[in-house]
């Protein structure tokens, strides 16, 4: 599908691996949900771009953990996932069953949701147990439809996980996550294009390194950098309904 594209339009791909790969590793999360909404402005169906970033989140974040499996909080990671799996599943049958349209519409709207929240420095937060499960529950499901349900979950593992334990947490819960996604798309007989993100790994690991370095930095001026961001995807959402809407 990929070759498909003209050669402007490969370019712009190759900036937008590199931008998800940045965000996937210098935040430990947002690589699809910071990635995913501008690629369905080059190309509007989500069962194309999900496999190729699912392909590239299982290999970065099984590059980044092979050292660093010691680091996961994994007595909640565990706790979790029980609230976390179940929804992740039906939301990748919602993925692969509804039309490109609904599923368009609803990335860009969560989309819309999480740069607002962050333009104006407003957190997710969860004060209460019964909160934590319900944000990890939808969290669950728009992470199995979209890949996006990252910031959802995120407010609650700040809670129970220490901050030098949560990046490395989180990746072992994308990897399962992504794994439970694949062996679906298998199963379902959706095209994975897994040569397209062969071809992409190299572009996506220079945002990758780039995170790598950037983390430390990102870490200590994050409402600054979640600012500017949340401005961009509120905007980019914006246009993305707009253009659905005519």
């Amino acid at each position: 599908m990929l070759l498909d594209f003209s050669l402007g339009q490969m370019l712009v791909i190759a900036l937008l691996f590199v931008w998800a790969g940045f965000v996937r590793t210098s935040l430990g999360f947002g690589g699809a949900a910071l990635g995913l909404p501008l690629m369905l402005f080059v190309h509007n169906d989500p069962l194309l771009w999900l496999p190729l970033i699912g392909t590239h989140l299982l290999f970065f974040s099984g590059l980044t953990l092979r050292t660093r499996l010691h680091n996961v909080d994994w007595r909640y990671l565990w706790r979790s996932s029980i609230y976390i799996i179940p929804p992740a599943i039906i939301g990748i049958f919602g993925l692969v069953s509804l039309p490109t349209l609904w599923l368009n519409v609803f990335i860009y709207s969560i989309t819309l949701f999480y740069g607002l929240t962050w333009l104006f420095n407003r957190a997710i937060e969860s004060r209460k147990k019964w909160v934590d499960k319900v944000l990890l529950v939808l969290g669950g499901y728009v992470a199995g439809t979209s890949l996006s349900g990252a910031p959802l979950m995120v407010a609650v593992f700040m809670r129970y996980v220490s901050k030098d334990q949560l990046r490395d947490t989180l990746f072992v819960l994308w990897f399962i996550l992504v794994s439970i996604k694949m062996t679906t798309f298998i199963a379902l007989s959706v095209d994975l294009h897994f040569l397209a993100a062969l071809a992409l790994l190299p572009i996506a690991a220079v945002g990758h390194m780039l995170g790598l370095k950037a983390h430390n930095a990102i870490m200590r001026n994050d409402s600054l950098f979640k600012r500017w961001i949340g401005g961009g995807l509120v905007i980019v959402s914006a246009l993305g309904l707009w253009h659905l809407r005519m």
